[in-house]
């Protein structure tokens, strides 16, 4: 964990605390609201690659004695490899940037499992692979399952090399997909191995084909040389170029004849090289080179740590294709540099054989081209987690583009008008992780009135000429854990939107009107920031009683709040609720009522009120913000989009109140409490600087009688009512194209 220093409040951290409570996710939602981005700048530390997390993974499980992992992805397609292993008898500890893995020395420990991979391609297909020879030769069954859309992707072409091999492989469901089952009896032989025959496999529909028989086949190497044919042209090959790199550190020396024949040497025998660095995903890195070619127009770059100049991935060619486009694109060992250079960007044709993950960012990158741009080579795509090209041809309609697409190729023509658009992602991370990019369409010459100044002008943009821009939903945000949990999150790190373009909801009441649980909910379900107006002034307050400051002097309160040094858990902590104060944490201390008690005090005072203003307006990023507590619609925000005056009678709110203090351990009576809301109340309304009062285009919700998901669905249909998408966020997206 950092230094927790005291430093100046941050609020793209502020806006996590106490919103997790209950450990859910910030992005644990339907959809979320992109508003229009505008310019983008700042550092952002890639997640490991999938590629290599999955294969060194496996690589690590077959060897013998430990192998410790750095910085290996933490991601849906890392975890059910990891359970896998764990079920196979693998020892695995895995801790903050280390996994040590214990492997199995090329010997099965269980002889039978049923194994679930989700729609993990770089999982299901080498562990049907290892386990399928294993099987053959050391005896055991093994089934081999996944999600719907696992079970529509091809596998047969690996199943029949493995078959002519002498594996067993059974189809569970339709032939030549998934589900598999694997079998073979002990002391079994393989009958094509034992003939000398070469190992055939067809290399024109998928690489992780090679790359699963090249992962296995060292387990029954040691007699003889194995060799591997491949059938046809050989399709991303760079993938292939990743899987020789590892095989080579585990202490496989592949010899080969170019991409068409290979041979494993008899006696290879894999041997752990003790500690191996996961360096940063180089697929991942295309959409902050997108960025940074798209927005990163003043004088700051996008710098992207993780993976450079030096990377073993395939897919860091992505860079000279950013480059053809008309990016400034600078990179070293480990980093890459990445400003806007040529606008709008260059029309390109390109044969994206080597790099077909990083290729749909150039599809997104196309909108902003000056002509049309074609993307050749791409019949992958068909066979992804969705047919990518009847996705992304889909999508990038909706936003205005002219689309060809066809077998192997999608041709992008720039909207003439861009339109709001709610994009489907089918459960595929890259489709959001590249449409997140048209929320940048403000920046294009065909934007909806771009080029025309508006009034509003935010400080940090580059220019005061603000164009008009569109919003942009992406639906099911969820699906980009698969290898990049942290995606939108990093981006809204980096992108900066016009102040007035950013939503804004506030939530005020009086005290246990339950405002600030209704906010946590509503921010959750939208994916937006919170501003927990309260803790500032519980902050304020006990910082003026560590210093022995009277809560009633107004000026040195005042003096105090305008420099209150409070940090707040990153995004990437283990505990994302946790807050310091001058270095000492206080997150218990927060919550007692003696913090309330000293937060009522402190807030009636002008002068503090006018001291952490200016904090208060800083919590407004994109994608949105929902700020909770008594004057926010009246005197913080009084521009947002909508306001919620939440009420309930003072009887029930003491019986809420009764009952939280009982389960703190803190005696007390309704009466009692009743009276003193009462009192609360009275004097909130009377207070001379921003009284407790319903702004006058506030909506009022009485939740007396109402649940906390009655209170939230309410709050969520009057936002959606006023959304340009015309219906629910909360909705479920389809998993397939049309």
């Amino acid at each position: 964990m950092a230094d927790p220093a005291a430093t100046r409040a941050e609020p793209r951290s502020a806006r996590i605390a106490f919103l997790l409570d209950d450990g859910v996710p910030l992005f644990d939602i339907a959809a979320i609201d992109l508003p229009p981005l505008r310019s983008a700048s700042g550092s952002v530390h890639l997640p490991g690659s999938k590629s290599i997390s999955n294969r060194v993974l496996l690589l690590a499980g077959l060897a013998e004695g430990e192998t410790v992992l750095l910085d290996l992805l933490d991601s849906d397609d890392t975890r059910v490899m990891l359970e896998a292993l764990r079920t196979l008898g693998c020892g695995v500890d895995r801790r903050e940037r280390e996994c040590r893995i214990t492997g199995l020395g090329g010997r099965l420990r269980v002889h039978e499992a049923d194994l679930h991979l989700g729609n993990a391609g770089t999982a299901m297909r080498p562990l049907m692979a290892t386990l399928a020879l294993l099987a053959a030769t050391q005896g055991g069954r093994f089934d081999l399952r996944g999600v719907a859309r696992m079970h529509e992707r091809p596998i047969g072409d690996l199943v029949d090399a493995l078959r002519r091999l002498g594996c067993t492989v059974v189809d569970l469901g339709a032939p030549g997909y998934p589900p598999l089952r694997v079998t073979g009896e002990p002391d079994g032989r393989l009958a094509g191995l034992e003939a000398g025959q070469p190992v055939r496999v067809r290399g024109d529909v998928s690489s992780q084909f090679l790359t699963a028989l090249l992962l296995a086949l060292p387990l029954v190497a040691e007699r003889r040389d194995v060799i591997v044919e491949v059938e046809g042209e050989l399709i991303s090959k760079p993938y292939v170029d990743i899987t020789l790199n590892l095989l080579g550190r585990f202490g496989i020396a592949v010899q080969r004849d170019g991409y068409a024949r290979f041979m494993l040497p008899r006696g290879s025998r894999y041997r752990s090289p003790g500690r191996l660095h996961v360096e940063g995903d180089a697929s991942s890195a295309s959409y902050f080179i997108a960025l940074g070619a798209i927005a990163a127009t003043g004088g700051a770059p996008v710098h992207i740590a993780g993976v450079g100049s030096d990377s073993i991935q395939g897919d860091i060619a992505f860079v000279d294709a950013a480059r053809a486009m008309g990016a400034e694109v600078k990179s070293g060992p480990g980093w890459i540099e990445v400003h806007r250079g040529r606008w709008p960007l260059k029309a390109i044709r390109l044969d994206a054989r080597p790099i077909p993950d990083a290729a749909m960012t150039l599809a997104v990158m196309a909108l902003y081209a000056d002509g049309p741009t074609r993307i050749e080579g791409i019949a992958s795509w068909r066979v992804k987690e969705t047919d990518r090209i009847a996705a992304m041809a889909a999508e990038l309609r909706k936003l205005g583009a002219d689309v060809l697409a066809g077998d192997d190729f999608i041709e992008v023509r720039p909207p003439r008008q861009w339109q709001a658009a709610s994009v489907r992602t089918y459960d595929d991370h890259r489709m959001a992780m590249c449409l997140a990019l048209a929320a940048f369409n403000a920046l294009a010459t065909g934007a909806a009135g771009a080029g025309v100044p508006t009034p509003r002008v935010s400080a940090g943009l580059p220019t005061a000429r603000v164009s008009a821009g569109l919003p942009v939903r992406i639906e099911d945000p969820r699906c980009v854990a698969k290898t990049f949990p942290d995606y939108f999150e990093a981006l809204f790190g980096l992108a900066e939107a016009a102040e007035d373009d950013v939503p804004v909801i506030t939530i005020d009441g009086p005290t246990a009107s339950g405002k600030g649980t209704l906010a946590a909910a509503v921010a959750r379900a939208l994916g937006y920031h919170l501003l927990d107006s309260g803790l500032l002034y519980r902050a304020t307050g006990l910082a003026a009683a560590a210093d022995g400051i009277s809560p009633d002097d107004e000026a040195a309160v005042a003096r105090l709040a305008g420099t209150l040094d409070l940090r707040f858990a990153s995004a990437e902590e283990a505990e994302p609720t946790r807050v310091w104060l001058r270095g000492r944490e206080i997150t218990a201390e927060l919550r007692h009522e003696n913090a309330g008690l000293l937060a009522s005090r402190v807030s009636a005072l002008p002068a503090v009120r006018s001291a952490l203003h200016g904090l208060q307006l800083s919590f407004r990023r994109a994608p949105g913000l929902v700020a909770d507590g008594r004057d926010m619609g009246t005197v913080v925000f009084p521009g947002a989009a909508l306001k919620v005056f939440l009420t309930a009678n003072a009887g029930q709110r003491a019986e809420r109140r009764h009952k939280q203090l009982i389960s703190k351990g803190i005696q007390t009576t309704i009466d009692s409490l009743r009276a003193d809301l009462e009192a609360r109340d009275a004097r909130d309304r009377n207070r001379a600087v921003a009284p407790l009062k319903p702004a006058e285009d506030a909506l009022l919700l009485d939740n007396s009688d109402l649940t906390i998901e009655q209170s939230v669905a309410q709050v969520l249909n009057w936002w959606q009512a006023r959304s340009p998408f015309g219906r629910s966020a909360r909705g479920s997206s389809a998993s397939t194209p049309a």
